[in-house]
């Protein structure tokens, strides 16, 4: 069996380690592993190829790789492989969401209360100088407690469940919406509501929590008619996709103050351009698509992924399998 690892990103940690390919080689000798540090050549190795690691991969480059029967994606989003050929094929398709969800939820946690407490706007005041006590109390809206606060996930995957578990234990009341309610959802939700409720969600929250994968439905799911749903004083925090929220109507949202503020991780496009107007809203946070960061992070893909090379070569059932047509 051979396996082609393949990463090629301007920042280095989202890249495969070298090591991660000689353990695979160390614990699993009787597999082929190849690993490349960018496309070129990739299509000559995917031609004998039964399984791949990477982010993306191209139709063209799919039609080459007749024996390929298994593509292991360490992101959690997928869209970017939903493609009518893979989708249409037999080539199971597996993704990141167990690595990701926990470290993501961290993050989630850590914009609520930077919101909630006005971090940022401390920040901006402490490189002036200035002892703004009076400031941050008197800006909209003022410091608050997160206890006893509504949580709105719109999402319930692995990054939404953690979210809920970590919220409800602060003393959050957490709703949620998701494609497909009826499904079980963690004992920390209170209510869910079916995708067609959403606007019921956006006006019960004071955090709306963005953790839903991108399908065309979710494509500029938060645009200025949903952000009209929302308290004047809510928040909003998408770690999700840039792709959910309509930027625009975001900003203007923001700069007349029709929401308490927002916390963004994702971008369309990313990096963010240095012009964008998202950069000179006080009343946002921006952080630079750092949720899945952690000094662990390889260490936990490589433990999904080995698990799932074990399962493969078993025949058994592989974790975190994606559904190609729901594309999550």
């Amino acid at each position: 069996m051979k396996i082609v690892l393949v990463s090629h990103h301007q920042f280095d940690s989202w890249n495969i380690p070298y090591w991660f390919s000689e353990r695979l080689r160390r614990e699993f000798p009787q597999v082929e592993v190849v690993h490349l540090r960018g496309y070129a050549g990739l299509e000559a190795e995917l031609g004998d190829a039964e399984a791949a690691m990477t982010w993306s991969l191209q139709p063209e480059q799919f039609r080459l790789a007749r024996g390929l029967r298994w593509i292991h994606s360490p992101a959690a989003g997928v869209n970017q492989l939903m493609f009518p050929e893979l989708i249409q094929s037999n080539v199971m398709l597996t993704n990141a969401r167990e690595v990701h969800g926990t470290v993501v939820a961290e993050l989630v946690i850590a914009l609520v209360f930077a919101l909630a407490k006005n971090l940022h706007r401390a920040a901006h005041f402490q490189r002036q100088h200035m002892w703004a006590q009076e400031s941050i109390w008197e800006e909209t809206p003022r410091p608050r407690e997160v206890a006893g606060a509504t949580l709105g996930l719109v999402g319930l995957g692995s990054i939404g469940c953690e979210v809920a578990r970590r919220a409800s234990a602060l003393g959050m009341r957490v709703i949620a919406v998701r494609e497909h309610p009826e499904k079980r959802s963690p004992a920390a939700v209170q209510q869910v509501f079916a995708s067609v409720q959403i606007d019921e969600l956006l006006s019960q929250s004071d955090y709306v929590v963005l953790a839903a994968p991108v399908t065309p439905a979710t494509q500029n799911l938060i645009d200025a008619s949903r952000l009209a749903k929302m308290k004047p004083q809510a928040c909003l925090i998408n770690v999700s996709r840039g792709s959910l929220v309509d930027e625009t109507a975001l900003v203007q949202a923001l700069h007349e103050h029709k929401i308490g503020g927002a916390a963004l991780d994702v971008f369309e496009p990313e990096p963010l351009p240095p012009d964008s107007p998202l950069w000179d809203l006080e009343n946002l946070l921006i952080t630079p698509h750092i949720g899945g960061l952690t000094e662990k992070l390889w260490e936990r893909h490589y433990a999904l992924f080995s698990d799932n090379l074990r399962r493969y070569l078993k025949r058994e059932p592989l974790l975190s399998l994606v559904d190609k047509l729901q594309g999550y």
